[in-house]
């Protein structure tokens, strides 16, 4: 399974409009962080997590051709905003996109792309079919996918597991059974916002802590802030077995 890091920043993105700090000002490519996505090939199959306000640029940088299926973490536009720039994708397939998504998410992209469910759609509209996966196991053909419930802060939404790789963004709490699905993942991504407390993601200690309890072989840290650090000062404050990823970062699992 290859993964390639589409990006690897928090909401506002690295740099955010208007800062002149000095993780904004960096000249390290390392630190541009577009907004967080993962691409995965797997099986013949290309599968993204998320797609962001970033998503065309995002596919340019990396040549991505080909997309089989989209699974969406939860609806924040972070997240979701690049969803109508999936119709590049319908005309050179000239197939519908499958989106796994939850309740929640199906209800709020419905709402927020509404034109592109309506019985007498414009004609060129991004042609998705949502897929409500009830938070259970589901198969992309012989791709067996674990959602698993976390929370961003009060909001329920969607991690994902495949085989002994999960990819847990946004997140601030989860309960001891869904933790219990992450056991025996041996390569983790999972977001770090910064190193102060915040209400809704983790921070630099909670992501460690988790990683620790969890017992991966290795982890990535994604979803960054321009409030953390530099890269190359993250880098020297980390055990052996965790990294931050950073965008166009390729791994194999």
């Amino acid at each position: 399974m290859k993964i390639t890091f589409l990006g690897t920043g928090t909401s506002s993105g690295i740099p955010l409009l208007t800062c002149k700090c000095n993780i904004c000002n960096s000249t390290d490519i390392k630190d541009k962080r577009l907004r967080s996505s993962v691409f995965i090939e797997y099986k013949n199959k290309n599968i993204l997590i998320d797609i962001g306000p970033d998503f065309r640029q995002q596919m340019l940088r990396e040549n991505i051709q080909k997309i089989d299926s989209i699974l969406i973490t939860h609806t924040h536009n972070d997240h979701i905003a690049g969803l109508d720039e999936i119709r590049a994708y319908n005309f050179s397939s000239k197939k519908t996109m499958n989106v796994y998504v939850d309740d929640i998410s199906e209800m709020e992209i419905k709402n927020h792309f509404d034109y592109m469910f309506r019985d007498n759609k414009y004609e060129g509209i991004a042609d998705v079919k949502l897929i409500n996966t009830n938070k259970s196991k589901f198969k992309i053909e012989d791709i067996e996918i674990i959602p698993i419930e976390i929370y961003h802060h009060k909001l329920p939404m969607s991690a994902y597991r495949i085989n002994d790789f999960a990819y847990v963004t946004d997140i601030k709490t989860i309960s001891k059974k869904e933790f219990e699905k992450l056991k025996g993942v041996k390569t983790l991504v999972i977001s770090a916002l910064r190193y102060e407390e915040h209400f809704a993601h983790f921070t630099f200690k909670e992501a460690l802590k988790f990683v620790e309890n969890l017992q991966v072989e290795k982890a990535y840290f994604t979803h960054i802030s321009h409030k953390f650090d530099l890269h190359k000062n993250i880098v020297k404050q980390l055990p052996k077995n965790v990294f931050i990823a950073y965008d166009g970062l390729k791994i194999i699992v």
